[in-house]
């Protein structure tokens, strides 16, 4: 990944920071983005302990100008994209379907849905525009294996994540043959800021531990490690992928 140039929304905690210093670490220069830009700036301070060049700008995934401008910020300062993970998301209420209200409903499908539509849609328009690096571009967006099973009392969240697997692979299939790989990862439960509601309702921690093939929740790393492997051209022929890392949890 050296020198190779890559996004990272959400960037600012959890999968977000672990990827972009994961990817430091191998080499590759990052563009942090967050809706908290003091939280984005100390992962790019982070990023550049490893000796890479790392900036920071702040980032609404839902405004197309926003999504616009951190695109561009990103061209100007490096001069290509190689490579963006989408990460940025919410959880949302963690109610049955009928207690949702619209409001709430309609904030969880405007970042996690709207939020990866306009970010690839701004990487594969400047992707476009130059020759494949090795391994192709590639674009790893955030998903969870809500995404690919009920969810029961995250009913906005599973919507959104089954809308972000199917983007994924109709985007693969529209790129492929462009030099763009595009794939998501699933991840199971993972104590992170973002599921910090989920971790903490009644009967939920146990609950979940209880259908983990390996009795353990997963860290911000260990997800990294798989996103960080999808954006390499080690995983050069794989596109149009939901991948699970998630102790078991749906086997």
């Amino acid at each position: 990944m050296k020198n190779k140039v890559v996004l990272v929304t959400g960037g600012g905690s959890g999968f977000g920071r672990a990827t972009a210093t994961g990817l430091a670490a191998l080499g590759a220069k990052v563009v942090v983005g967050d809706l908290n830009l003091e939280t984005a700036e100390e992962t790019a301070r982070l990023a550049r302990v490893a000796g890479v060049e790392a900036r920071a700008q702040k980032l609404d995934v839902t405004q197309e100008k926003s999504v616009q401008a951190f695109t561009e910020g990103a061209l100007k300062a490096f001069g290509r994209i190689d490579g963006a993970f989408n990460n940025a998301g919410i959880l949302g209420p963690l109610q049955e379907m009928a207690e949702v209200p619209l409001e709430d409903f309609e904030r969880v499908m405007a970042v996690n849905v709207r939020g990866v539509w306009l970010c690839m849609q701004a990487q594969i328009r400047a992707m476009l525009r130059q020759a494949p690096p090795e391994g192709g571009h590639s674009i790893v967006n955030m998903a969870s294996i809500a995404g690919l099973a009920a969810s029961p009392m995250l009913p906005a969240y599973s919507a959104s994540k089954h809308a972000v697997v199917g983007l994924t692979r109709s985007a693969a299939r529209n790129y492929g043959r462009r030099g763009i790989r595009v794939n998501c990862v699933c991840p199971g439960p993972v104590e992170t800021p973002l599921a910090e509601p989920l971790f903490e309702a009644s009967g939920m921690r146990e609950m979940m531990l209880a259908r983990q093939s390996m009795a353990k929740f997963g860290t911000p790393g260990e997800v990294a490690a798989l996103v960080l492997w999808l954006l390499s051209p080690a995983a050069s022929l794989v596109t149009g992928t939901p991948m699970r890392v998630d102790a078991g949890a749906l086997a």
